[in-house]
């Protein structure tokens, strides 16, 4: 039994550490010294080689090492074969400390405080209490359910937009291309926790930062493709919008030459927001491997026509 794995160099450490702590007699092989691919039963990856997972003939099944699975949909060649996705109670919790952190930071209007510091002005701002601001939620699925509960919790008018209804205690529900702009018009902070589909690519454009009430803000920790960079920088630059956390991007590492990192309403975060815990995500795996082998449904396993 065999585990190809593939992931950023430093994280692999972690992720051998832990299949040998709960499974000492499972065979790890780690990209690209995969030896003979007949022996490949299961890919444990992120962002595999356009064409490389078509090249294991006695693959099972395609485990995702995070919640998102837009990577392997680039793959034109991707086998027709079972997919699961992390949905990870750890994972959860660090985003919506993310997004937590964030919405107050935007709410507090600290981005406005630290540019009143880098002149040396003393000054209070105008500031409204957490049921005075609509904090809009992009995405409705574990992550972003759990963040709009926490966001409630603190006081916060919450909507949420998803592609069909759901049901979250005092977080009103819009869904669907003709409640979007409805949505959009209420989000005082939107946060976007998007998967990556050819539905929600290039979604936030001029039209939709349009929508906004002006002097909103944006939380981005979806996908950067879901982002008109131009249409954001725009929006910024003219006033209509006040400020946005980026966590994610078109191209990572965002290139030193990006108009984000000089534009004073545009904070920059490495792809931070959650990750992965080896601690938890590898017990999944090793169970959605006994499932395969026993021809019992897998865990998270993603919808091929949905995308996620």
């Amino acid at each position: 039994m065999v585990l190809m794995m593939k992931s950023g160099a430093a994280r692999i450490p972690w992720w051998l550490e832990e299949f040998k702590r709960q499974a000492p007699d499972l065979k790890v092989r780690v990209w690209p010294d995969v030896g003979d691919k007949k022996d490949v039963e299961f890919a444990f990856v992120w962002a595999p080689d356009p064409g490389d997972m078509a090249t294991y003939p006695n693959l099972k099944a395609i485990f995702s090492m995070g919640a998102g699975v837009d990577h392997l949909f680039k793959d034109p060649d991707l086998p027709n074969l079972p997919i699961t996705r992390v949905v990870d109670i750890n994972m959860t919790r660090r985003m919506t400390e993310f997004i937590v952190l964030q919405v107050l930071r935007h709410h507090r209007q600290q981005p406005a405080y630290d540019a009143l510091q880098r002149e040396s002005k003393w000054q209070e701002l105008k500031q409204p209490a957490a049921d005075q601001r609509t904090v809009g939620m992009l995405g409705m699925g574990a992550l972003g359910s759990d963040a709009a509960k926490k966001l409630s919790g603190l006081g916060f008018n919450v909507v949420g937009w998803s592609r069909t209804k759901k049901k979250v205690p005092k977080v009103k529900s819009y869904a669907g291309a003709k409640q979007f702009n409805k949505f959009l018009s209420l989000s005082e902070i939107l946060v976007c926790l998007l998967p990556l589909t050819k539905e929600t690519e290039n979604l936030l454009d001029k039209d939709a930062f349009a929508m906004l009430p002006k002097g909103a803000s944006f939380v981005n920790a979806g996908r950067g493709e879901q982002v008109v960079d131009a249409d954001l920088i725009a929006a910024l630059d003219s006033g209509h919008m006040s400020h946005a956390t980026l966590d994610v991007f078109r191209k990572e590492p965002l290139p030193a030459d990006h108009p984000y990192w000089s534009n004073p309403k545009v904070t920059v975060m490495p792809h931070v927001a959650s990750y992965t815990d080896p601690r938890t995500v590898v017990s999944q795996v090793l169970e959605n491997m006994r499932r395969a082998r026993a021809g019992e449904p897998l865990l998270n396993t993603v919808d091929i026509k949905l995308g996620y």
